[in-house]
């Protein structure tokens, strides 16, 4: 006997329907750096094409964001621009997590000056002068750097906020064992508010990942030491680590992968999805060809 549906029954079946194929999706939690965030949301917003039973939820909030809820086991994959500390992977493991890492990509961690800044190169040592707490450098004529528009010739430095992977690694890497940050830094939230305060203000000078670089700012070219030839930051020196400031992007999941997260990782790291990651201008974890 053929069923019959007025119109509300109708309208109730379809909507009891699309809950459940939504129930029968699988979601997996994505949280952490806002390095990563906006490829990891070009891989969330690309996956259904390749497998749409899985939904992949993104959030940024920092590396440290990321890394405390792998911790507290309120997440399927932690990004991080940073590795976990000792001390992090001991508390997550007193939580009963096993946190596992996975590199899924390479970043030029770019220095970002104002478009009319002459300081077309600088050293650790001179990055160390500006950003570190007891150095001198404060003005750019302590450098011997006349910019343009910046009549208080101070320098603005402009930072990121203490939980960013950005900003622990920039410390560890550029300033050294032992060395703090100066006071009186501009500490911004996120990658982007640190490119749109440089791009406006011409005494600043902030840092980034490169992917956030735009035709209204420079990047400095880098070197390790005073009087070293320096490169600049692209996608081909991140990936042959020419640049000094290059770094691994990491993944972080409870233990090996398994099922839906490990089908997630296995694409994230394929052509198809190291070409997403390339064309958002991060460096892929081995040579890909892409479209």
């Amino acid at each position: 006997m053929k069923m019959k549906y007025t119109l509300p029954t109708a309208l109730l079946v379809s909507a009891l329907l699309a809950t459940t194929t939504l129930q029968a999706r699988t979601l997996i939690q994505n949280k952490g750096s806002d390095t990563l965030v906006n490829v990891a949301q070009a891989w969330a917003e690309a996956y259904p094409e390749v497998n749409p039973d899985v939904a992949v939820a993104v959030s940024g909030g920092g590396s440290g964001t990321g890394i405390a809820a792998m911790i507290n086991g309120t997440v399927d994959i932690a990004n991080a621009s940073r590795s976990m500390k000792d001390k992090e992977k001991a508390l997550a493991e007193k939580n009963g997590q096993n946190p596992i890492e996975h590199v899924v990509g390479y970043d030029a961690l770019a220095v970002f000056i104002h478009k009319d800044n002459p300081a077309k190169k600088m050293s650790y040592e001179q990055l160390k002068d500006i950003y570190a707490r007891g150095q001198k450098v404060k003005k750019w004529s302590d450098m011997g750097i006349t910019v343009p528009g910046c009549d208080s010739d101070e320098i603005v430095v402009v930072n990121r906020q203490n939980n960013s992977g950005t900003y622990a690694y920039f410390k560890k890497e550029v300033l050294g064992k032992g060395s703090k940050f100066r006071q009186g830094t501009l500490d911004m939230h996120g990658s982007k508010d640190v490119v749109d305060l440089v791009e406006k203000t011409p005494c600043a000078i902030g840092y980034s990942g490169l992917a956030y670089a735009t035709d209204h700012l420079q990047t400095v070219c880098v070197s390790k030491k005073t009087g070293d030839d320096c490169v600049s930051p692209s996608v081909t020196t991140a990936s042959d680590r020419s640049y000094p400031i290059a770094r691994p992007l990491f993944m972080y999941t409870n233990g090996e992968p398994q099922g839906a997260i490990k089908e997630y990782l296995d694409w994230i790291k394929s052509d198809a999805g190291q070409c997403i990651l390339k064309g958002k201008g991060y460096a892929p974890i081995r040579a890909v060809s892409c479209k």
